[in-house]
């Protein structure tokens, strides 16, 4: 009995990687066409290459899609909240750069004031 269990594990991921591969749609095979996996499962699935190599490289696994950090649930429910509290994440990070814009204007308009003053003072001892 000990004899056989490898080969019938041989067999289950041989069998299993076939229909895997059969069942996949064309689009989410990677590397090779569908037909082209088919080959190298059947060919090669008696020393386990072919069905490990399509396990491992050809198919694109379940739950592996890449979301955008603009798209993750944490952040579209802290958007949420903020959202619902009257809050906006967007006008708490505008504060910071709208805040350094306006720095050097008000500093102009001071150095402008002073200038003003200054030369009105000369007008009158002049």
């Amino acid at each position: 009995m000990l004899r056989i269990l490898p080969l019938l594990l041989v067999a289950a991921l041989w069998v299993y990687a076939f229909v895997d591969c059969l069942a996949t749609p064309e689009e989410r095979g990677r590397g090779l066409p569908k037909a082209g996996w088919v080959l190298i499962v059947l060919l090669f699935g008696g020393v386990l290459i072919g069905p490990v190599a399509w396990l491992v490289a050809g198919r694109v696994r379940h739950g592996a899609v890449p979301v955008a950090p603009d798209d993750g649930p944490a952040f579209l429910r802290r958007l949420a909240e903020e959202n619902r509290r009257g809050g906006s994440l967007l006008k708490d990070g505008e504060a910071g750069p709208r805040r350094r814009e306006e720095e050097p204007c008000r500093r102009e308009a001071g150095e402008r004031q002073k200038r003003q003053k200054r030369d009105g003072r000369d007008r009158e001892d002049g």
